[in-house]
């Protein structure tokens, strides 16, 4: 029983160090993040599932919101501001 205890008091500290490093290294480098999009030029400010392999975004370029349709395969601009359809 003390053998199991003493265990238990080295490995939870490190589980705990090895999953707060997997967590802090996901916030880290994952993209699309908000503290990540507001150092680049181009921002995705929505996206909306149209289907199962389509997506309509509205996406920020150069102060100007364009509203492109996504697939797997292609991305067309569907409007910018100031178009009219």
């Amino acid at each position: 029983m003390a053998v199991y205890i003493i265990k238990l008091l080295v490995l939870l500290p490190i589980m705990a160090g090895l999953i707060f490093a997997a967590l802090w290294l996901y916030r880290r480098y994952q993209p699309g993040l908000i503290n990540v999009q507001q150092k680049r030029s181009i921002k995705i400010l929505e996206t909306l599932p149209i289907g199962n392999f389509a997506k309509l975004a509205v996406v920020e370029f150069d102060g100007q919101k364009i509203l492109l349709s996504v697939t797997r395969g292609r991305v067309e601009r569907i409007a910018a501001k100031g178009d009219t359809l």
